[in-house]
């Protein structure tokens, strides 16, 4: 009995101690992220069930999923969160092309400071089964894109895609950002964290 109540004891500080310092890690990042410097590439938020159709209109929203009431306002609390954050951000935000990254985009930051940058629907694209050759230099550009040092004291955003298991940033929930460090031009670029919504609201006192 005493060596039970031994082991359930390890156990608990053992998690306990485990969320001290993801939370600790967590916190990191937002104070690396105040003093500017990274991109955050971030999944659009919650969008309708379904399909987007096959003849999708990239000006026709009726052919795409597009964010739900769900979805609106994950954006709105995450463009309140980083405000609330002091987390300083490069205007205008990319955004891919379909209109649920554009949407997410717009009501985290305003319509006024968004930008459609067309590469970032190829993201989207390596989840409908391309070929090796698309995979890799998709991968590359994507490389390129997000290597280049940042403006000093902003970070750039990015509104896009998941990507698909285990390629480039992997599968992303709904508005999880991954925190990108680009290390300059031919280097590459290192991802030091990800956070969930509910990381960054909890962190943001919301």
């Amino acid at each position: 009995m005493y060596r039970l109540f031994i082991v359930v004891l390890f156990l608990l500080l053992g998690s306990t101690n485990t969320a001290g310092a993801s939370e600790l890690s967590a916190s990191s990042l937002i104070h690396d992220l105040q003093n500017g410097g990274y991109i955050l590439y971030i999944r659009h938020g919650d969008a309708t069930l379904g399909e987007d159709q096959q003849d999708l209109s990239l000006t026709d929203c009726t052919t795409q999923r597009n964010l739900n009431a769900l979805g609106k306002e994950q954006a709105k609390k995450f463009g309140n969160a980083i405000r609330k954050l002091n987390i300083p951000v490069y205007m205008p935000v990319e955004g891919s092309p379909l209109c649920r990254t554009v949407q997410t985009a717009q009501t985290a930051f305003g319509i006024q400071n968004v930008k459609v940058n067309d590469f970032w629907l190829n993201i989207y694209k390596l989840s409908q089964n391309p070929s090796t050759e698309t995979i890799n230099s998709t991968l590359q550009v994507f490389t390129k894109e997000v290597e280049h040092t940042t403006p000093s004291n902003f970070n750039r955003v990015i509104v896009a895609h998941s990507f698909p298991p285990g390629l480039g940033l992997g599968e992303l929930s709904s508005m999880e950002t991954v925190i990108i460090q680009p290390l300059g031009d031919q280097r590459g670029y290192k991802v030091v964290g990800k956070l969930k919504l509910e990381d960054v609201l909890r962190l943001a006192g919301m």
